[in-house]
């Protein structure tokens, strides 16, 4: 998915003219002289860090940063400002490890899920806002659906999440079906946590763990009005053990599948996604 980049022949031009290499100039930076060349050919965007460290290299006062911020505007508009990170990151990760206990994760949300959810909150939304917001994450979806280029997607969502019906039930069902469809077509790996689980490992919050080629890895947490992302690595190591402890105590692929499409089922038949009778252990 083609990104736009703070300027091909800026970026290149004043890189040479500094008599600098891809590998010279992102030395003392946390990225790879891949992905520079891959912004310099426009299809990456620099990320801010990125675009400070080349502003104090190239003693450029600022004008990369101010590039990167009126990308950031016009990409990131329907989005909320704390989640602007993990939008870059998304497109380009290698691997994405996601753990939702209570709300269907964003990139696998029907659009009658989301509204439902925009609702909740009974903002003053204009109807232009709301749909700008309903647009902006559809479009992050997108990036399961490339032929090329889609990262490892791997999410594990709590069953209390696969019973609470948020929808009417038809609208509930083409939901949980929508989930199960992605792991049919082997887009996705998911996994659910079943009620049997007792106690389990990020049981105080969801997260999301961001792999990269080209960059160190990010875990991103997020609350009702508030995310942050990290990257220490000690942080990212203790996220990466909770998330391999979780994934360990959900139930198998093929055991996750037939319970959402179980519960698809029940949905579709009018009914509630299924009791704590009808789970599958």
């Amino acid at each position: 998915m083609s990104r736009p980049s703070t300027g091909r022949s800026s970026a290149t031009h004043r890189r040479e003219a500094a008599g600098l290499t891809l590998q010279q100039t992102v030395e003392g930076s946390f990225y790879g002289a891949s992905l520079l060349s891959e912004i310099e050919r426009g299809s990456r965007r620099m990320p801010a860090d990125l675009a400070r460290h080349v502003d104090r290299l190239l003693a450029t006062d600022g004008f990369f940063e101010r590039r990167c911020e009126d990308v950031r505007r016009a990409k990131h508009r329907g989005h909320a400002e704390y989640f602007e990170r993990v939008l870059d990151a998304e497109a380009h990760a290698s691997a994405i490890e996601q753990w939702s206990p209570a709300v269907v994760p964003g990139l696998l949300q029907t659009e009658a899920y989301m509204r439902a959810l925009f609702k909740t909150e009974r903002s003053p939304l204009s109807s232009r806002e709301l749909e700008e917001r309903v647009g902006a994450r559809l479009a992050r979806a997108d990036v399961l659906r490339a032929s090329t280029g889609t990262p490892q997607y791997w999410v594990v969502v709590h069953e209390a999440l696969v019973r609470h019906s948020v929808l009417p039930p038809g609208e509930m069902a083409v939901q949980l079906d929508h989930i199960a469809q992605f792991a049919r077509d082997e887009r996705i790996f998911v996994q659910v946590l079943p009620w049997s689980a007792g106690a389990y490992p990020l049981m105080q919050g969801n997260a999301m763990i961001l792999e990269f080629a080209d960059a160190p890895p990010l875990v991103y947490v997020e609350s009702q009005h508030h995310g942050s992302t990290h990257d220490d690595p000690a942080l990212v190591k203790r996220y990466r053990r909770s998330y391999d402890l979780l994934r360990a105590a959900a139930l198998p692929l093929d055991a996750s599948l037939a319970l959402l499409e179980k519960a698809a089922e029940d949905c579709g038949q009018g009914g509630q996604a299924g009791g704590r009778d009808h789970r599958l252990a």
